[in-house]
């Protein structure tokens, strides 16, 4: 049996692959992360990469994890961070701003990993993401309908498309200016144009 100690040091090790991945995503994009490119930036060799994950697909389904724990963490908490549904509506959308300029190389590995042609591990555990961060929104959008601060009719699927389209949106912007600082620069903005279009007709 594994002692604690190695335990502890196999589990630091993987993260520090994982953030590794992210580093160069960040860096370079998702396209050019091999494992020669992460043993190299880890000063290791492949063969040591591949002792703490079997496959390159291991390392990728890694990665999603921690975006699942992180960004879902973030989302939840801010949802949780008041009882007003536009309150924290404007947490959530700061919470996955703030997400995205801590670890720029999560919004890339995302939008490749969907790009791919046919059905991955990866690309399943990215979609099953997304669907609980939607799950999260529709509630607060279903409650803020429900409590007339937005249109009473407003449609909560179409506007929860609609707030994860704008932070994708300032996101993919800012990498094709090669940079995430307009993401904080344009986030207020865009988000109280997207409060302007729920707002709807009110009861």
């Amino acid at each position: 049996m594994d002692s604690p100690r190695i335990r502890r040091s196999t589990e630091l090790r993987r993260a520090e692959i994982v953030q590794a991945v992210l580093d160069l995503a960040a860096e370079s994009g998702p396209a050019d992360v091999t494992t020669a490119r992460i043993a190299a930036a880890m000063h290791l060799t492949q063969g040591a990469v591949f002792r703490h994950f079997p496959t390159k697909e291991a390392i990728w389904l890694a990665v999603a994890d921690w975006i699942e724990e992180n960004l879902l963490g973030a989302i939840e908490e801010a949802s949780l961070s008041s009882s007003e549904p536009i309150a924290q509506l404007r947490a959530m959308f700061r919470a996955h701003i703030d997400f995205a300029l801590a670890h720029p190389g999560a919004p890339r590995l995302i939008f490749h990993e969907l790009q791919q042609p046919g059905d991955s591990a990866v690309k399943r555990r990215i979609r099953a993401l997304l669907g609980s961060y939607r799950g999260t929104l529709l509630q607060v959008l279903k409650c803020a309908r429900e409590r007339e601060v937005v249109g009473r009719e407003l449609n909560a699927e179409h506007a929860a498309t609609l707030f994860v389209g704008a932070i994708q949106g300032l996101v993919m912007q800012s990498m094709l200016a090669g940079g995430m600082r307009g993401v904080e620069e344009s986030a207020e903005g865009v988000f109280e144009v997207y409060l302007s279009g729920i707002a709807g007709r009110r009861a």
